[in-house]
């Protein structure tokens, strides 16, 4: 439970060791850069506009290369593949790019000139098919579909709208006989036609077509739409074996895929340290970096640079007025819930991360709602078996999701027991379906079933809410007595603590919630009576003292009334913690539907085998929603409220400049470690 200590550094370099210096310290990723020198006739930044435009061109183009390498050639990849994490690469391999990095980059060219290729290509067959499609009318038709005019007959090739028959367009164009109409194909939607007459009629002819909606074809071609389809066809022929022959190309450049990602991640990390250069001051000579890192890397660093370049390094505890980013560091047990943390806010001035206490309570609501040995044992068994496995390779951000959900499915396990619920009732079910057994349980509950009794587990909720609530002051205590603020810490804290306590003591006491609690909950007549006067002391303190910063007498002591009413907003979290019976009701409910509905058909030939499906895929139906549900109301526990009686957060994250690499990290002295 712990926020790293943060230093200001400034590291005063040569500006021709600028580009190694900014390297190693983007391989290390433990330095904020945050440049105070401002600039005058001495200092200057440098524009880097243009030079980070080319990186970023390029790394697009990597990118676009590869989506088209992963559409036709692509990778076989495992279940397991994302936890394979990114491929580490030494610093000489970084080195040793530069000589292959024009090479990869005319590849991703020649990739994406290639896709285009065939998409233009694809594009010109849905052309040429379509005039096939338009053509299909007219195939029956023996000449150009352009033909026209002769020297003493004129010619109409098109299509009037409507079925028609040959006798009614006949009837249709008497006046201006004689007219040879040919029908050369007839649809509900349009009747395509061929029509010939003397030119003489020709203007009569085409206006009596027009008034039958006549156009004229979509296409225009000097042969007979039976030769010209011979040749769209061909033509459709070649334009698919130039895709094929442009699909064998682009799978031949598939050896160069590691170049072209290496070069994605390459002019990445380029283009943020050009961004960087771009924040620096520097004069003709000197570089100066300046930003914020954590107290304990400040040694290494010191040796790392003065080990390899002449450098001036200082190094100064930050002012109260800089907003100093906030790093948290935790053990294994709390680190994985720190994005929990974060996600919320992280720790403002004068306050503690409250990493480790949250995850002490976390892990044990988690369980509680979830509380079955057989989901928390499928749970840690692929946590377990993926963080082992794949423990060089893993992602750090993978390996906590993973971490955390090992540490919740323990805690699954142990109120599983408690509760007796191992996949709901199956060993139950199965014994009694299968073996005739009477005596059940087979294996009891080390505590009670909240399916049998539930006011004891609502009651259980509440108090665990309670401590919960509790220990959200007890932190607001601690922080107020660091910060100093001791009338705050009497008034608004310790009198809220005395209240709740004292007043859960007398609820306690009430004679339903000790039936509800059970038969062994009794509270001395002496305690209740101290409680009594504990409540009415904290209540008076509270109604006289949360309006103090009001000079108006009534107002303070509306300010505090107000103030009062608010253990009302503490009634209803304690209330809100009833989820924690509603959850886990609903997943060993649910289970035991699921085993009553897996025996039914027991009794056929194939019952074992439906009893199996079911049970399998009931059951994993079940703890996806359930664990999904678990993990949704337990962060909102954790949020409102846990964090909401003492936590403010408003702390700034720690962005250290560092690789933001997609497919390789860079490691240094890997020599040293094989």
């Amino acid at each position: 439970m712990a926020m790293l200590q943060m230093q200001r550094i400034s590291i005063y370099a040569l500006k021709k060791d600028r580009k190694r210096i900014l390297e190693l310290l983007q391989r290390r990723g433990i330095l904020e850069i945050n440049d105070i020198i401002q600039e005058d006739n001495v200092f200057h930044k440098m524009d880097v506009t243009k030079a980070r435009s080319g990186f970023e061109k390029h790394v697009v183009t990597a990118n676009e290369a590869l989506e088209i390498l992963n559409r036709y050639a692509p990778l076989k990849k495992s279940m397991f593949s994302a936890l394979n994490g990114r491929k580490v690469t030494s610093i000489e391999d970084y080195s040793a790019f530069s000589g292959k990095y024009d090479d990869s980059v005319q590849v991703a060219v020649d990739l994406i000139s290639y896709s285009k290729e065939i998409a233009e290509l694809k594009a010109e067959i849905i052309r040429l098919e379509a005039q096939i499609v338009m053509l299909t009318p007219w195939m029956k038709l023996d000449i150009p579909i352009n033909f026209s005019i002769t020297e003493h007959t004129k010619s109409f090739i098109g299509a009037i709208s409507k079925e028609w028959s040959l006798e009614a367009i006949l009837d249709k164009l008497k006046d201006f006989l004689p007219v040879e109409v040919e029908i050369i194909s007839s649809s509900k939607e349009q009747t395509c036609i061929f029509a010939l007459c003397p030119t003489t009629t020709a203007d009569g002819v085409y206006n009596i077509l027009r008034s039958m909606d006549f156009t004229t074809p979509g296409v225009s071609m000097d042969k007979a739409p039976v030769e010209q389809k011979v040749d769209l066809e061909n033509r459709i022929l070649e334009a698919k074996t130039a895709i094929n022959k442009t699909v064998e190309a682009i799978v031949s450049l598939a050896k160069y895929r590691e170049d072209i990602m290496f070069l994605q991640d390459y002019d990445r990390m380029r283009s943020d340290k050009y961004e960087v250069i771009g924040q620096l001051t520097q004069t003709n000579n000197i570089v100066v970096i300046s930003g914020y890192i954590p107290e304990r890397e400040i040694q290494e660093i010191e040796k790392s640079l003065n080990k390899d370049f002449l450098v001036a390094i200082e190094v100064e505890k930050p002012s109260e007025e800089e907003d100093v980013p906030v790093l948290l560091k935790n053990n294994g047990f709390a680190q994985p819930l720190e994005w929990v943390v974060a996600g919320f806010s992280l720790p403002g001035k004068g306050e503690i991360d409250p990493t480790m206490i949250m995850a002490l309570f976390y892990y044990m609501l988690f369980g509680i709602m979830l509380a079955d040995a057989g989901y928390g044992t499928l749970m840690v068994g692929v946590c377990a078996f993926c963080l082992i496995k794949y423990k060089h390779t893993i992602e750090l951000s993978l390996k906590n999701f993973l971490t955390m959900f090992l540490f919740c499915g323990i805690a699954t396990i142990f109120w599983g027991v408690m509760f007796g619920s191992y996949f709901g009732d199956l060993f139950d079910v199965t014994a009694s379906t299968f073996f005739g057994a009477t005596q059940l349980p087979i294996i009891p509950p080390l505590w009670f079933f909240p399916v049998d009794k539930p006011m004891l587990m609502l009651a259980f909720s509440m108090v665990l809410g309670l401590i919960h609530l509790m220990t959200g002051l007890v932190i607001k205590m601690y922080q107020l007595y660091k910060q100093k603020e001791y009338k705050a810490l009497l008034y608004d804290a310790i009198s809220w603590f005395a209240l709740i306590v004292s007043s859960a003591i007398l609820v306690v006491s009430l004679d339903m919630i000790k039936s509800m609690m059970g038969p062994g909950v009794s509270i001395p007549p002496a305690l209740t009576k101290v409680a009594t006067i504990i409540a009415i002391l904290a209540s008076i303190m509270i109604l006289l003292t949360n309006g103090r910063e009001s000079r108006n007498p009534f107002k303070r002591f509306l300010k505090g009334a107000y103030a009062l009413y608010g253990i009302t907003g503490y009634l209803s979290d304690v209330l809100s913690y009833s989820r924690l019976l509603a959850l886990g009701l609903a997943s060993g409910i649910i289970g035991n539907v699921i085993n009553k509905m897996a025996a039914m058909p027991a009794k056929s030939p194939l019952g074992p085998f439906f009893f199996i499906i079911i049970v399998i895929g009931g059951h994993a139906l079940n703890i996806a929603i359930n664990a999904l549900g678990s993990y949704v109301h337990t962060t909102r526990l954790s949020y409102v409220e846990f964090f909401g009686k003492f936590y403010g957060g408003g702390g700034r994250f720690f962005h250290p400049f560092q690789m933001k690499t997609k497919y390789y990290k860079i490691k240094e002295n890997m020599k040293n470690e094989n």
